[in-house]
């Protein structure tokens, strides 16, 4: 399996790292935003070829999928663009920053045919498998989660520190691995709400965010999301069911006191980014849908849709 990757910045670093545990993938182009970073990762991963330009990795024949970690703004087409050139593609979360690009490129992966995966980290956590497999087993239902996630990033930075040539957002891109887990754990999102704090004057954001759900199955969640923190950082998810209480903290799990669930066999490995690169080299190798594929976390985008109205309406 040959991928190109482009963005090879904080993040597109951990895929190239995750990928190296997988057998048969072979990573053969690296695109970033300047020729010197796309050269130094194409030299430190062993990629024959790198670009600034999409286009010229798309253009290859020695190249099967694409992972995108480029900004949020050109998810959707880049995603649509290489599906059209006929590769594989996992866009990183979120798929877009609307609800209209979203169904385009649900309907260009129908239309192609070819695997589109959206790289929702949390479905493949171990933490977070754990709690799926209890709720899938009949053994735990949600109640109530409660979800913080906190960033201190009061200038247009990276999680490298350094500087961004984009600007984040809470709602498309931090809010939807909440949104997404909540209906995957939970069912389908039912009613939801949004307020949102003072916008940056710099950055044109807001900095804080809440955010209330409820799924089919009467479960609720709270999501407060902030950039203003100062510490601790990351997302930390509360689990209140009826027969436990579940703290993840990424790929860590604890229960309501503090002690520490062995989740170290739910899975091949701990990394659940790896495990989300896993899934798309399998289910490209046995021509199936994965998880987290664009049609299964579609609705989410939906809600953050439906959200975004309210924002702008409020």
């Amino acid at each position: 399996m040959r991928i190109a990757l482009a963005g090879a910045g904080a993040f597109g670093e951990k895929h190239l790292d995750g990928l190296k545990n997988i057998d048969g993938v072979e990573i053969t182009s690296i695109i970033s935003r300047t020729a010197e970073q796309a050269a130094a990762v194409a030299e430190k991963y062993g990629a024959k070829h790198s670009s600034t330009e999409l286009e010229d990795a798309l253009a290859r024949d020695d190249v099967d999928a694409v992972i995108l970690c480029t900004p949020t703004q050109m998810h959707a087409a880049q995603a649509i663009a290489c599906m059209k050139a006929g590769k594989h593609v996992q866009v990183e979360i979120p798929l877009a920053d609307s609800w209209a690009d979203s169904l385009e490129v649900q309907r260009v992966a129908e239309e192609t045919g070819k695997v589109c995966m959206v790289g929702h980290t949390r479905r493949f956590n171990p933490s977070h498998q754990y709690v799926h497999n209890k709720i899938t087993a009949g053994e735990f239902n949600i109640q109530q989660m409660d979800v913080q996630t906190y960033f201190f990033r009061r200038k247009n930075m990276n999680a490298k520190g350094e500087a961004r040539s984009w600007t984040d957002h809470l709602l498309w891109h931090h809010a939807a691995h909440t949104v997404d887990l909540f209906a995957y754990q939970a069912g389908k999102i039912v009613k939801a709400n949004a307020v949102e704090g003072p916008i940056h004057p710099e950055l044109g954001i807001a900095m804080d965010m809440s955010i209330q759900l409820k799924s089919e199955s009467g479960a609720i969640c709270t999501l407060s999301l902030s950039f203003n923190n100062d510490g601790p950082l990351g997302t930390f998810f509360r689990y209140i069911g009826d027969t436990a209480t579940y703290i993840a903290r990424y790929d860590d799990l604890v229960n309501g006191k503090e002690e520490p669930i062995d989740v170290s066999k739910v899975d091949v490995s701990m990394n659940g980014i790896e495990l989300q690169d896993r899934e798309f080299i399998a289910a490209i190798r046995e021509g199936r849908e994965p998880n987290s594929s664009v049609g299964k976390v579609l609705d989410c985008y939906r809600v953050l849709g439906e959200l975004e109205k309210q924002l702008a309406a409020g």
